[in-house]
């Protein structure tokens, strides 16, 4: 199969990426091999292949966002058969028996592996998935669809749900890419008024066109006190500007695995009158199956642009450079 690897983490624009032929991966015994039908490019897919992360593997294959047809189980396995339709996602592994698994938060067990950066991942043909960790997906979208809602709309589910929102409040959105232009209609489907900033002139207008209440630039005011807050875009500098457009008691939901650093926060301005900052860490399978069925419940318009496996360098680069409108996904160079 073709796959992309990472062969050097550095900048997007120095081609830290190979495209190369390789084996189809062996299916273990309590395993799925999805074949691809399209994955989704996430910014994480970004932090692996230029360094912002760590090396978990060297030469992974990135991408966590795939949609596919199971082409062969291992034969521990039950429940799945060839051709069946499954997602796969960023969280891969859990232990299940340390405290963290054992009171319902996986997301934060230190044993967990991840899709893309501990294991290879969707830049390819064909992925391997245990099978407890294979998504079922709502009907109702096709495939390029179905993609960015296995990372950008779980996680950007969490960061809503850390976020913390009052009935009928008032939430601010920073940065509006593949994650936030769906979680803003989650809120919004909750009765939810957005406030949305970011610097992009397509990211403003796909906001307006989604319903939100204000749009306007990323280091700008919005025009009301918020509730809460998510900042999507991996910018420390926004947090205390986010900080400063809460309402008293007001949350702040990071979204990012990864952010550059945090400015000095003043404390009366930025934190008194319990305002509160809040991380993401991944997402529990919990997380996953109730956004999913949430989106078969509420038709979500995922706003994709669609590139061949083949291109998956110039999706990166295009969507380092902010000229993704929604989020971009990966189909095979055969369709």
């Amino acid at each position: 199969m073709m796959a992309w690897r990472v062969a050097d983490p550095r900048p997007i624009h120095e081609h830290p990426l190979v495209f190369e032929s390789g084996p189809i991966p062996t299916v273990g015994p309590d395993e799925l091999l999805i074949e691809i039908q399209a994955c989704g490019v996430c910014r994480t897919d970004l932090h692996v292949s230029e360094g912002d992360l760590p090396v978990h593997r060297r030469h992974v294959v990135p991408g966590h966002e795939v949609v596919g047809t199971v082409h062969r189980t291992g034969e521990a396995v039950s429940g799945f058969s060839p051709g069946d339709r499954v997602g796969v996602a960023w969280l891969r592994y859990t232990c299940g028996q340390c405290r963290y698994c054992l009171r319902g938060r996986e997301n934060l067990c230190p044993y967990s592996r991840y899709t893309g950066w501990d294991d290879d991942g969707g830049y390819a043909e064909y992925v391997t998935v245990p099978a407890k960790f294979a998504l079922p997906l709502p009907e109702g979208y096709d495939d390029v669809e179905l993609a960015p809602l296995l990372c950008a709309g779980i996680i950007g589910f969490r960061a809503l749900e850390r976020a913390a929102v009052p009935e009928g409040g008032r939430l601010g959105i920073y940065g509006f890419g593949g994650s936030a232009h769906i979680a803003a209609q989650v809120a919004m489907h909750r009765g939810v008024s957005v406030h949305v900033m970011t610097r992009s002139a397509d990211a403003r207008a796909l906001a307006e066109e989604l319903g939100a209440e204000s749009v306007q630039g990323s280091a700008d005011r919005p025009p009301v006190p918020l509730d809460a807050a998510i900042v999507f875009a991996p910018v420390g500098d926004l947090v205390p500007t986010a900080l400063e457009a809460l309402d008293r008691g007001g949350i702040l939901s990071l979204a990012g695995i990864h952010m550059t650093d945090v400015p000095r926060l003043n404390y009366q301005r930025h934190l008194f009158c319990e305002r509160e900052i809040r991380s993401v860490t991944a997402n529990t399978r919990d997380d996953a199956h109730t956004f999913l069925r949430f989106a078969g419940e509420h038709r979500i318009r995922v706003s994709t642009v669609r590139y061949r496996l083949s291109e998956a360098e110039r999706a990166l680069t295009d969507l380092a450079d902010d000229r993704v409108r929604g989020a971009a996904v990966l189909v095979p160079d055969h369709e």
